[in-house]
């Protein structure tokens, strides 16, 4: 990635974290239980294997929307850290199931939970644009994963995300995996035309 490239997603990074922590926790619960009160904008057939994730700090709650996508017939995953440079691990998970502490303390499913290849990745972001683009934490987990998941079947990556962290547009690299939807309080933007 260029130096030049590299800055410009750190400062959009800092920015956006501002913007999200500076949102009121009922406005952001308010958010989570907007979007999961929305018809989903895909097709959930019984046994379709949707991972989630674990809330970190004040990013948008996902477990609304996993839990009314388990009612659909959704099987569920969150991902595990496997290191630095690599993809993250699905595992298995059901809604009360014990977590661990994994890498920065983010709850992940035991080493134990099976393995599993989500055909849905609900993503969590810091910025996102119209054009389906992403800005998460800078590790590339992500973009790692969705990768993986597309070279074995057409996984479709969901970002989930507060209406306040849409910018104008997110600086791109080749490695950046594009997201499919984006579902905000406010809209289901569909992106798989852009």
């Amino acid at each position: 990635m260029s130096d030049a490239i590299s800055e410009l997603k750190s400062v959009i990074r800092k920015d956006a974290l501002m913007r999200r922590d500076a949102l009121p926790a009922a406005e952001r619960a308010s958010a989570a239980e907007t979007i999961a009160a929305r018809a989903f904008p895909l097709a959930i057939s019984p046994g379709t294997v949707v991972s989630g994730f674990m809330p970190l700090k004040t990013e948008i709650n996902p477990l609304p929307l996993m839990r009314r996508l388990t009612e659909a017939g959704a099987q569920l995953a969150l991902p595990a850290i496997a290191g630095r440079g690599k993809p993250l691990i699905m595992r298995a998970f059901a809604i009360g199931d014990a977590l661990a502490s994994g890498q920065w303390g983010i709850r992940e499913p035991n080493a134990d939970a099976p393995e599993v290849a989500p055909d849905i990745l609900l993503v969590p972001l810091l910025a996102f644009d119209r054009a389906g683009h992403r800005i998460g934490y800078g590790a590339g987990y992500y973009d790692m994963t969705i990768g993986k998941l597309r070279a074995m079947k057409p996984a479709i990556a969901v970002g989930i995300a507060f209406a306040a962290q849409e910018i104008g547009e997110v600086p791109v690299t080749p490695r950046d995996a594009r997201l499919d939807l984006v579902l905000t309080e406010r809209e289901v933007i569909d992106l798989r035309g852009a």
